[in-house]
Formats: C-alpha cells, structure tokens, sequence
C-alpha cells in the first residue's frame, strides 16, 4: 500500500524516466512506423504521438510523415497551432464533504466516499489518476444477519448460540447504536442423494428432515428474540459432506424485503459452518439440470421453495448478488476448511474468511473482525466496460479514519459511436458510489474544419488536417492524377523494371513521380526509392562495423578498413612477432590479425609452436653452406641472403654429466628410513616418560588394594609371668 506522498514521489520518478527514455525512442519511431494516413490513426499508435496538419508541411521528393513526437514536428518546421496532440483530464462534478457520523436525523444523508461524480476525457493508451475518498462513519447502522449450518455436527455450536443474540448486542453497542440481528438456517436439498428420505425420519429421530434454507428471524433491535428463535431450533442431517450454504446465501442476499435489509445501513451476512459448499453442476447428481436464476423463492413458510427444482448456484452469480445488495459476507468456518474458503474470497469480491471454533465460542470475536474489515473493501484491479482499465492504490484501511485511494485509469481503445460512456466505483458493501463519465480523444480538432471538394484537393477531394481524400478515380498527393490508362503510364513509369513493385513496395507513385516513405532507421531515396542508408551489412549489430558508410545497400568502407562489412582492418602492425617476422614466419597476416599456417603453431603471433623443428634443425642448412660451402644453398648468393646469423665454430662442447640415478634412489631411501628410526625412538622416549610418571603417581597415593610386602606388629607381653616361671625354674 502507499502513501500520498508515496504515490507523488512514484509519479514524479515515472516523469523523469519517460523523459530519459523518449529521446531514446527516436531511433525507432513509433509514430512514424505506425504508416499513418490520417490524424485518428496518428492518435490512436501511441498517447506520446501528435499529428502536423499544417498544409505545406514537409513538400518535396519525401513522403515526410505528418504524424511523429511533438519536439519533432516542431522541429521539422511544424506551426505550433497546427499540431494535434490531445491528452486526458479530469473534471470534478460533485464532492460532497465526508459525513463524520451516521445516526440520528442526518443517517439518511451520510456521505462515505468523495468525490460523487467526475467526468474524464481519456486518449487511449494514455493513462490518468484521480484520488477518490473513503470514510465509513462513526455510528453507523448495521444489519447483521447470522446464516447457520444445522447439519447434525454443528450440534454443539447451537447450544453454544443459543444466547448470542444478547451478547452481541452488548460488544455491537460499542460500534453502533442503531443494530438489527437476524437469523436463518440451512442444511442441503431434501433430496437423494443429497439426504436421506427415509419415511419421518425414523433413521434420526432426534433429528428433523432436512432442508434447503429456511428463515427464521427477520432483522430486528429486539434480540431476546434472537436468543427464542435460537434456543427452538433442531439440528437436522444430510447424507453427503457438502451443504447447501450457497442456496442459503443467495436467498439472504436476493431476498431483501423478507428479510429486512435497510438501505441505509451497512449489510453483514456471517456463515458459520464446519464443512464444504456444494457448487454449480453439483445438483446434476439429483437431475438438476437448470440452473439457479438469481431470484428470491421464499415462500409463505420463509423456506426456499425452489431448492428441488434448480441447482446451486455458481460463485460468479453469487458475487453478483452480493455486490448488487451492498452485501459483506463473512466465512466463519473450522480450521481445516480455511484455506478452501479463503480461496473462495479471492473469487466473490466483498468476502473474508474467519477460523471458528469447533464450537463456536469465538463467533462474536469473528463478527466483530468482520465488521471492521467490511469498511471501504475495493478490489486493486477492474476491467470495466468500454475497455477501461481501472487500478486502485491505498493506505492501510483504518476504522472510521479517511481513507485515500489513488485511482488510475486508462483506455484501451476507442468504443463505438453511441456507447453508453459511463461506469460507477464503489466499495463493496456501501451504498454510497462514484459515477464516472467517459469522454474519449479519438478525434482531432482539425477534423472539424475538414473541407470538400477543397480547391487544395483539386475541386475532386476533401481536404482534412493537411492532407487529401480523394474521389474515388483520383490519386496523387493533391488528386492531381485520374486512375485508368494514363495511371497505368504513370504507374510504370515508377517501376525500376516490368514485374518489379510500385516504387520498391517503399514509396507512392504520384503522377509518374515516386515519393519516398520515411523511415524510423533512416533515409530511403532514388528514382525508384531503391535506395536506403540502413540495408547494409553489419558486424556485431552496428551498420558496416562503425567504419564505413552505407550508400544504396553497399559499405563504402574507410581508409584502412575493407570487406563487406568493412570489418577488416589492413593493419599489420599487430603481426609482427618478437623476433621481427610477420607471424614468426608461421602464417599470414587477416584483418589484422594471424592465421597461423604452420601446423602445431598458435599464439597471438604464432610464436608458440611445440612440434615445430628445432633451433639445430632450422639452421642446419646454414651451417652447411657457410662452413662447408654443401648442401640446398650451396649457392653463395642464396646463402649470403638467407644465412645472416653468425657462426662459431668450437673443437670441443663442455657438457654437465647428470646425476647417477642409483646414488639418488639410494639417498632418497635412505632419507626415509632414518626419518622413520627417528619418530620410532621419539615416541618411545615419550611413552617411557608417561609410564614412570604414572607409576610414581600411583606408589604415592593411598591405594587400598596395594600392601607392602613386609609387614610390622607391635605385641604387648606380660614379663612379670615369664620372670616368676623363670625364677622357678632355678629353684
């Protein structure tokens, strides 16, 4: 969503880039590609294309388009006055201030969207903003209509309602003084195999047949009613997991005096259920074959008289309704039914979807949730009648705040004379709308002033903004020139030869003169406008590779360039290789560039070459002739000319001896080997060194599983006994 000041900022971003993409688009012209012959059709290419009719405008060997951007024609010697470029705008015919409040002696009054009607003047493909608006009211009257499933599993949702009426009253009071609450009830068609038709029900006999819909309680400020209607009800049972909640919701809809909507109120249906909805063609199964008519059935009894005769109906009939009687629909459904009924919102324009509890305890947070969302719903996007393209940007959607729309509008083509110019926008649920009135710029000004039989035209043709229309008979820029033989003579006289096209097929043949079209990628011309300066070939996309020009479909390259397309240059300068020659003597020299000839040889000059000969192999015919004065260039004019290297003889060539293959195998073994000795002995040393840390760790701690091997006592005797027997015995 944005802001105003968001929507300004976007506005003024979009001017800048139209501005830095027009000039742009002057290579390839839209207006002038479009071929236009009259000043409708100028108009109707593009919204940036004017048309020049002023009458002497572009005279002489050309056909100069009339029809091009502004800037252009002015610059190509077009009055001002004289060109047409018309553009969209807005009229503001009733804007009506917002009401702030909604009840007492001014509810019938209340204004909720500003402005009330406007008029628009639309170009086709031009597209126009206007802000629209929106504010419901404080206090405002509400009709609430509360739409139940009685199949048997909404048993315990029943006895939860059964004193809804006087708590919502309550919560609705902090909103609205002026509530009504109504009620009705649906299962499903009381018919196979939709339900079960066993005789009085024995097979539930706590339950009561099924029906289709049935209205139980019209609107009304008195909700002790509410909770009696409520408290009477029996739930009843289908054979099949769908309802018929669609029948029931089109009846709610259609049928507004029984059921007892205001007009000046704000219209919310709630529809609680715990499954899925049958839809169109379902009623096929039952042999319903017509489908519904959008019509109230309600009969003397409140109940849908039409429910065994027609099929559910469709959701697109079912969005109708609901939008033609400003109606908010609210899905209250289980947990593992939202994303299906969620999914149906973005069909039925005006809906939203609430998760309900198994037992509907939550149902009055759910109202409450509904009305605050129902205020001033648009949808972002509408195609409407006459080909009008229609796209809303808002803010968040505050309760009783203003709120702001940016509306933008645009035409798509031009309707026919006589349509009905109009569409309306409102939000959905209010009652309150905006008329729109279209008037479409699919005429030009000039037009108005067109002249028969115009002496311009030569007395034979209707002179309308700059250009002729001729009687039928007469061509020619001014109907100078009469159809029949002496236009056959005329005309081959504008062919380059017999069987060739009028003027290359790129040009009008007036009076045996061809007059060259204009082209977006440049100039065409020639006695026969055979000739352009746009049809040559080109490198890489750019015409003749940027280094030639083009003349009658031929480059005509520059100095230094040659080709068809003038892509190849004739320097050299890039080929010479290190050593002076051009491609090391390897190749040739194309475009600038080597082509290597020599096999195995690549590089930028050829200069790498790894299964080229030697340095010995390539001078071994030179050595032959200078020392030896033998061999191919024994000759000594050949050899002075191509032999210019010195030579040195030498007796004797010091080379290194390389290394003895064995000594390395033995020291590189070797190497090994003691690498491994020394990790073997170093880790020894570190695992002895643990061991005997341990050990003396263990020797001091007072092990009770460890005892010295000698052992020490300390016996207390009696000496006195042994001294008396000792004694004795000396006795």
């Amino acid at each position: 969503m944005w802001s105003l000041g968001t929507w300004m900022l976007q506005a003024a971003l979009c001017c800048v880039l139209l501005q830095t993409v027009l000039p742009s688009a002057r290579g390839l012209n839209m207006c002038m590609s479009g071929s236009a012959t009259s000043c409708e059709e100028c108009l109707l290419i593009h919204p940036s294309c004017a048309w020049c009719a002023q009458e002497d405008f572009g005279r002489g060997r050309s056909l100069t388009s009339r029809c091009d951007f502004s800037q252009n024609l002015l610059k190509r010697g077009c009055d001002e006055h004289f060109i047409e470029y018309p553009t969209s705008s807005i009229n503001v015919l009733q804007n009506i201030p917002l009401s702030s409040k909604g009840s007492g002696s001014t509810q019938y009054d209340v204004v909720q969207i500003m402005p009330q009607k406007i008029s628009l003047s639309l170009r086709p493909g031009d597209q126009t903003w206007f802000s629209l608006q929106v504010r419901q009211v404080e206090d405002y009257p509400v009709d609430l209509y509360y739409l139940m499933d009685l199949s048997l599993s909404m048993k315990d949702d029943l006895d939860t309602i059964r004193n809804l009426g006087t708590k919502l009253a309550h919560e609705m009071g902090k909103l609205t003084s002026n509530f009504r609450l109504g009620f009705g009830s649906f299962v499903d068609k009381n018919m196979s195999p939709f339900s079960y038709m066993a005789p009085k029900y024995k097979l539930f006999p706590n339950c009561v047949p099924s029906f289709g819909f049935r209205h139980i309680l019209s609107l009304t400020d008195k909700v002790d009613r509410f909770n009696e209607e409520v408290q009477k009800q029996m739930v009843s049972r289908n054979r099949d997991a769908p309802e018929g909640g669609f029948d029931a919701i089109l009846q709610a809809a259609v049928c507004k005096e029984k059921i007892g909507w205001r007009k000046e109120a704000l219209h919310l249906l709630v529809f609680a259920t715990d499954d899925v909805p049958h839809l169109a063609l379902d009623g096929r199964l039952g042999g319903l074959v017509h489908p519904h008519d959008g019509q109230c059935h309600l009969n003397d009894n409140n109940e849908y008289s039409a429910s065994t005769k027609m099929d559910y109906p469709s959701l697109a009939l079912l969005g109708e309704k609901l939008a033609e009687n400003n109606i908010f629909l609210n899905f209250a459904v289980t947990k593992r039914l939202y994303v299906i009924y969620k999914n149906f919102t973005a069909l039925i324009p005006g809906t939203t979807v609430e998760i309900l509890d198994q037992d509907s305890k939550n149902v009055i947070q759910l109202i409450i949730a509904a009305y605050n969302v129902s205020n001033a719903n648009l949808s972002s996007e509408q195609e409407v009648s006459l080909s009008v393209l229609v796209s809303f940007l808002s803010e968040n959607i505050t309760l009783f705040f203003k709120v702001s729309f940016n509306v933008s509008v645009e035409a798509r083509s031009c309707p026919p004379r006589g349509t009905d110019r109009r569409f309306t926008i409102k939000p959905v649920g209010f009652k309150d709308r905006l008329e729109v009135a279209v008037d479409y710029e699919c005429d030009c000004g000039c037009s108005r002033n067109a002249q028969n039989n115009s002496v311009i035209c030569s007395s034979i043709g209707t002179y309308n903004c700059g250009t002729c229309q001729c009687e039928p008979g007469y061509l020619g820029a001014r109907c100078e020139c009469q159809e029949g033989e002496t236009s056959n003579m005329f005309l081959s006289a504008c062919r380059e030869s017999e069987g060739k096209q009028i003027c290359s097929g790129r040009g009008e043949c007036s009076c045996n003169q061809c007059l060259c079209y204009e082209s977006e990628f440049g100039k065409i011309y020639g006695s026969f406008c055979e000739c352009d300066d746009f049809s040559c070939a080109r490198h890489k996309g750019i015409l003749c590779s940027g280094h030639g020009e083009c003349h009658c479909g031929e480059c005509k390259c520059h100095a230094g360039y040659i080709g068809d397309n003038c892509n190849c240059s004739t320097e050299t300068s890039g080929c010479i290789s290190d050593d002076g020659q051009m491609c090391s003597g390897r190749g040739s020299c194309v475009c600038g560039r080597c082509q290597c000839t020599e096999p195995g040889a690549f590089g930028e000059t050829c200069e790498k070459c790894p299964t080229c000969p030697d340095a010995c192999g390539t001078k071994r015919e030179c050595i032959e002739c200078r020392l030896f004065n033998s061999g191919r260039l024994a000759d000594n004019e050949t050899c002075q000319r191509q032999c210019k290297d010195h030579i040195i003889p030498v007796e004797t060539l010091k080379c290194v001896r390389g290394p003895d293959a064995l000594m390395v195998l033995v020291a590189v073994v070797g190497s090994i080997l003691l690498v491994g000795l020394l990790l073997l002995a170093a880790w020894k040393l570190v695992i002895t060194i643990h061991d005997r840390r341990e050990f003396a760790r263990f020797q001091s701690a007072s092990n009770p599983l460890y005892k010295h091997p000698i052992s020490t006592h300390f016996v207390e005797t009696d000496f006195s006994m042994y001294s008396k027997s000792y004694n004795g015995g000396l006795h």
